[in-house]
């Protein structure tokens, strides 16, 4: 099993910045995919970044040039830089692991981008 939990939320202004971070633990192996998703009230989950085992990204376009994903593989933590926030960003973001073909995911952490 693998365990996963997210922090760095919270309540921020447009414009602001904010860093997520995810921890890791239980059952990980040596090459596994970790991503951020996130999820607005009424709409349906979707994916923000990826980071592979190589470190190789991947974003989505409404998050290119804001958002930077990182990996630390020997702690087995990732990360995710959020700047130039705004209200649309305005969601649950949760992390994700991927090993072995089965994808494990954090209880999510609120992002809420307001003034």
């Amino acid at each position: 099993q693998v365990q996963l939990v997210e922090s760095g939320g919270g309540l921020v202004q447009p414009g602001g910045s904010l860093r997520l971070s995810c921890a890791a633990s239980g059952s990980i192996f040596g090459f596994y995919v970790m991503d951020w998703y996130r999820q607005a009230p009424g709409e349906q989950r979707e994916l923000v970044a990826t980071i592979s085992s190589s470190g190789s990204t991947n974003y989505a376009d409404y998050v290119k040039g804001r958002f930077t994903i990182s990996r630390d593989t020997a702690k087995n933590t990732v990360a995710l830089q959020m700047n130039s926030l705004k209200p649309e960003d305005t969601a649950v973001y949760y992390c994700r692991l991927t090993q072995r073909s089965r994808a494990y995911w954090g209880q999510g952490t609120q992002v809420t981008v307001s003034s």
